[in-house]
């Protein structure tokens, strides 16, 4: 058979695709081409880091799990890491901040949220979200890890969901062998009742197979733990590395304890909120981008106040770590909800501050 000869190819004139591109994207705007690749292949490389999750499992009444399947540029985790999540509700993107609970191996990843009064975010997350769902993602943050050389005796002491950031670590524990052997661990939880104890079961098979010497608190029942209590509870606390995670009081609280016995050395915290001390004088908050003046008291931080308000606002740990939530003020003065510091600008600065730790003192006008 003779081979028919190739057809020519027409020249290419320099720029076509280029150009056509740029047609192609001005015709889309506000959606430009790379958005109907999102919709395609949202978890593709190169796109903006999201997740889908993929899995729902209920941990107690007001707690659930989420099993995310993170996108290509995910970069992995250390446990106990928290990571934020952004999920849109009711056309608004909002971001929280979440402990990691899954093990580092594996194709997806979890974290486990327990639903707050009046948190839109928890609350949605736990009753609402289902599998399919969408959500923005941000690598993993956080030092409330453990080191990579695992000290011989460990203490953790929890409250509540701040046993979320535990899990993660006690699931991804080496398997120990001959020549490393597992470390000596007492975790000490507390939660109201029974039925409030997250990853109960979880809890009780590492107690049953000896990985953790496990107290449990029903603080119901039982009452707050009093750290005064841990000579009788793990009578060389002293000895072990400590992380402590829960409610602010619980941290506070542990603070003072090993400060006492001069340990602070010993001991690692991890704070889901600022501690705030007593309200100051509230105001005036002007929004110049969307030209919005709301007031506030002087309790409220900005990031609330805005959101409160219908506004998009940046955020991220909501609790002053992460920076994720910082704008510009132009002028004015806001007051620091940790240590009562007030920041102020006059006109023409261009200050950055964190919205989440900061609450107007007076007036102030910020940039987003």
């Amino acid at each position: 058979m003779t081979a028919a000869p190739p057809r020519p190819v027409p020249a290419r004139r320099p720029g076509i695709a280029d150009g056509m591109w740029k047609v192609a994207a001005a015709i889309a705007t506000p959606i430009l081409p790379d958005d109907y690749l999102d919709l395609i292949a949202p978890l593709r490389s190169g796109a903006d880091l999201r997740g889908r999750i993929v899995a729902k499992r209920r941990e107690s009444a007001d707690a659930a799990t989420l099993v995310i399947k993170p996108g290509r540029s995910w970069a992995g985790h250390l446990p106990g890491q928290y990571i934020r999540i952004g999920i849109d509700i009711d056309g608004v993107r909002h971001w929280r901040a979440y402990s990691l609970t899954s093990r580092t191996s594996d194709p997806t990843i979890s974290i486990t949220v327990k639903a707050i009064p009046d948190g839109l975010v928890s609350n949605h997350l736990v009753h609402h979200a289902t599998p399919g769902t969408l959500v923005m993602l941000d690598q993993a943050s956080g030092d409330f890890v453990l080191p990579s050389t695992l000290p011989e005796t460990i203490l953790f002491v929890t409250g509540g969901s701040g046993i979320t950031p535990v899990m993660g670590m006690l699931r991804n524990l080496p398997a120990p062998t001959p020549g490393r052997p597992a470390p000596d661990i007492h975790l000490i939880h507390s939660a109201p009742t029974p039925s409030d104890v997250i990853f109960a079961a979880d809890l009780a098979a590492l107690a049953a197979s000896g990985r953790v010497h496990l107290t449990v608190r029903h603080t119901d029942t039982d009452g707050m733990l009093d750290l005064a209590d841990l000579d009788a509870l793990v009578p060389d606390w002293r000895t072990r590395q400590a992380w402590v995670c829960g409610p602010t009081g619980l941290l506070d609280a542990a603070e003072l304890h090993w400060a006492a016995a001069d340990l602070t050395d010993r001991l690692h915290v991890e704070r889901f909120r600022p501690t705030i001390i007593e309200p100051g004088e509230g105001g005036e908050i002007t929004f110049l981008d969307s030209l919005i003046t709301v007031d506030a008291d002087g309790a409220t931080p900005i990031l609330d106040a805005g959101e409160d308000a219908g506004i998009l606002m940046k955020s991220g740990c909501r609790m002053g770590i992460c920076f994720g939530c910082v704008a510009v003020m132009r002028q004015g003065a806001v007051r620091d909800l940790r240590t009562g510091e007030i920041t102020v600008a006059e006109p023409g600065d261009e200050l950055s501050i964190q919205t989440c730790i900061n609450a107007v003192a007076g007036s102030c006008d910020l940039e987003l």
